[in-house]
């Protein structure tokens, strides 16, 4: 299995990756990072990433871009939003452009788990 984290923030995606090892103990899995929506873009495009964690405040392109960009390239990805953005339009614009959920920063351990349990089961 194969995760891109895209987030401008070094220490943002660090706590994403240290939640994903404590969750995916018993799986195997590559993790990816971009640190804007362009290369989140570029990775996504050149390798076989089955999961995005994706922060919509990033340079160069943002996250509702590089979404929307994404799923015009893969209507099946899985995107998971994670933002500090809580605004109503925020989240509703993201599930709009196909995002499969939301999860407001600080990361909460419980809602990744909840949300890679649906996303395996």
């Amino acid at each position: 299995m194969n995760i891109l984290i895209a987030d401008d923030s070094k220490m943002a995606r660090k706590i994403v990756i240290k939640t994903l090892n404590d969750l995916l103990v018993d799986k195997k899995f590559d993790i990816y990072e971009a640190c804007n929506g362009e290369e989140a873009l570029q990775i996504y495009i050149n390798n076989n990433i089955n999961i995005v964690f994706l922060d919509l405040t990033m340079p160069v392109m943002d996250g509702f871009e590089a979404l929307k960009r994404i799923k015009e390239y893969d209507k099946s990805a899985k995107i998971v939003v994670v933002s500090a953005d809580i605004q109503k339009v925020s989240m509703d614009k993201v599930r709009e452009l196909g995002a499969i959920d939301f999860i407001k920063k600080p990361i909460n351990c419980d809602k990744v788990k909840l949300i890679l349990n649906k996303i395996f089961n």
